[in-house]
């Protein structure tokens, strides 16, 4: 049984929970978020759970890496990831990880980076199942016709990220509160 420890993160969109097996960062949601509790449930189930609070060296590096995201200092995270989906999911959110910051892709282009095109549903639907946001960056990925769609988070957030990257500055959004 692996020990998985979990804390709270706040950051300026909100508290976040994050946690990590002893391989690395397996969840991080914003706190309220509809599916958290189903999300975590897999985790536990997938890493033989159940999640207790605590704090490890990779829930450390997950805080202070935040920090420096949220302050515009950081573009790439280094935290090491223990995602849990399935082997089509991973493969969506290995294609979320190299979409570079300040960049967005459309659903269809992440399908066809997987080698899918095919497949854009059922990526949407995966990175709907990312148990890992911001630093798995589903928030970069919009509607082919630019439109900002899907993000647990919520749209303000999604929009808010998108501000801070700079992506905003290519599309014709306006950053937007958010709870």
């Amino acid at each position: 049984m692996q020990a998985l420890l979990a804390r709270r993160l706040s950051t300026p969109l909100g508290e976040m929970l994050a946690v990590a097996s002893p391989q690395g960062l397996c969840l991080l949601e914003f706190v309220g978020q509809g599916g958290v509790e189903r999300e975590l449930a897999q985790v536990e189930a997938a890493r033989g759970g159940p999640v207790q609070p605590g704090d490890s060296a990779v829930l450390a590096q997950t805080a202070h890496e935040l920090a420096e995201y949220f302050a515009g200092r950081r573009q790439r995270f280094g935290v090491p990831l223990d995602l849990v989906g399935t082997p089509f999911q991973l493969s969506a959110w290995q294609a979320l990880l190299a979409i570079p910051y300040g960049q967005t892709r459309s659903y269809a282009e992440q399908a066809r980076a997987i080698g899918r095109p095919s497949a854009t549903r059922a990526v949407a639907a995966a990175n709907g199942q990312n148990k890992v946001s911001i630093i798995v960056p589903c928030h970069r990925v919009i509607g082919s016709d630019g439109s900002l769609t899907g993000f647990g988070g919520g749209l303000p957030r999604k929009r808010a990220l998108l501000a801070l990257e700079g992506a905003a500055a290519q599309r014709d959004w306006v950053a937007e509160g958010f709870e």
